[in-house]
């Protein structure tokens, strides 16, 4: 459905009539870190999940029977040579002082073969995908892994790099939401219980030899680390911290719908359909730090892409998608930010929204392949990345919002060179 008038304001306010023009491939940065990153602009949407689970994190045991599955798209629309490498790494996300041949059984790096060309898009992409673990490489140990994937010649520049865990679950755990002990985080945050019983593997220094680290949706940004056992009561290992294992609510994720580019969805205010581009404009957003929680499900700041205009998922094109947050004037020395999953819930440059005062409002032009997004707005210090993003200020926190946690138990015996993962426990603050 178009709307010219409203288009012609918006596009003309906000320079968004140009198409957005990719890079030619190019070696990526000399230097990356372990953590989710995309390195080069023509990489979009990275998805490593569990097979036939999309909204799961890559977290499996070491005999599980499905494997790990990658997705992402070159918009360049060629096919290139890539490979892909797997490093193990300790609990802190360093690789660990370990030989390949210690925890890969196979090839330690192998060719991306299997990869699709678009069909009849907009604009062209090639759709690589890839299994793990496969007939050429299987991992041995539990622990942290980090896959890395760069075009040949450039094994040390990778194009772009996902986190992974493997599991041997030797431990029973029980964990629970309590309120907070703070009586001011009582009605905004949410905080972690968690038993460990180890009467099927005892520990001879469960504080020194076991560390614990707590996820909010899948985030490890704002993962919280190194913990030890509070106290040991026979064969129970007890995490029952006052004040510490401590994550603010939020508030459920904004939803974006943009899997058909023929229909609106109730949050997309008009759509434009081009020769060389589709753009779409989404209604403006406002505060939500003190309106009232609303509850309704979302999927945890996550995203899948999907088209619903064509049976072939090869056919879902590539949108530019127009945010705004309202805003009477602009935030003194902070930025506006959105994030998500579809950016690795990092504070980029390209997603550092600009004020408009001809609209009153913080504007942001994103492209985006056609799918359903969570998304929010962070608060920043201007000229400063904190670790991680400030959902709070925008965004609001409320006890009762349904968070996904996941707790990691690392084990490393006196004398062990590599931190062994023997817990993987996940819960629901609805289902418990």
């Amino acid at each position: 459905m178009k709307h010219p008038l409203l288009l012609l304001v918006f596009f003309t306010l906000l320079g968004f009539s140009g198409h957005a023009q990719r890079k030619k491939s190019a070696p990526p940065p000399p230097a990356f870190t372990f953590e989710d990153a995309i390195y080069q602009p023509y990489i979009q949407s990275v998805q490593l999940y569990v097979e036939g689970l999309a909204l799961s994190y890559p977290m499996i045991t070491l005999d599980a029977s499905a494997p790990l599955v990658l997705e992402f798209d070159d918009l360049e629309g060629d096919v290139k040579d890539y490979f892909y490498r797997i490093t193990y790494c300790d609990k802190d996300w360093q690789p660990a002082q370990i030989s390949e041949m210690e925890y890969l059984d196979g090839f330690p790096e192998d060719r991306i073969s299997n990869y699709q060309f678009s069909f009849k898009t907009v604009a062209p992409y090639t759709h690589y995908t890839l299994r793990l673990p496969n007939a050429s490489m299987a991992w041995k140990l539990s622990g942290n892994y980090l896959l890395s994937v760069y075009e040949e010649g450039y094994q040390d520049t990778p194009v772009f790099t996902r986190r992974f865990v493997i599991a041997d679950p030797r431990l029973q755990m029980s964990a629970q939401l309590v309120r907070p002990s703070a009586v001011q985080k009582m009605r905004t945050h949410q905080e972690i219980d968690f038993t460990l019983n180890t009467e099927k593997m005892p520990i001879r220094n469960p504080q020194q030899e076991i560390f614990a680290v707590v996820l909010q949706n899948g985030r490890w940004e704002t993962a919280i680390s190194d913990l030890s056992p509070l106290f040991v009561r026979g064969n129970q290992l007890v995490f029952d911290y006052q004040d510490k294992i401590v994550f603010p609510a939020g508030k459920e994720f904004r939803q974006l719908d943009i899997r058909s580019l023929r229909f609106r969805s109730p949050m997309v205010a008009a759509i434009e359909n081009l020769r060389d581009r589709s753009e779409v404009i989404l209604h403006k957003d406002q505060s939500r730090e003190l309106q009232a929680y609303v509850e309704y499900n979302d999927i945890n700041g996550k995203f899948i892409t999907e088209t619903q205009d064509q049976n072939n998922p090869l056919a879902a094109n590539y949108a530019q998608v127009l945010f705004s947050f309202s805003a009477e004037e602009p935030f003194y020395d902070q930025d506006v930010y959105l994030i998500g999953q579809f950016n690795n819930w990092k504070q980029l440059p390209e997603y550092k929204m600009t004020y408009n005062p001809a609209v009153n409002s913080y504007v942001l032009k994103v492209q985006m392949k056609q799918g359903f997004y969570n998304y929010a707005y962070a608060l920043a210090p201007r000229d400063m990345l904190p670790k991680s993003p400030n959902l709070s200020a925008l965004e609001g926190d409320w006890f009762e919002t349904e968070n996904d946690y996941t707790i990691l138990i690392y084990y490393r015996p006196f004398g062990g060179r590599y931190d062994q993962l023997i817990g993987l426990y996940h819960f629901n603050t609805r289902g418990q």
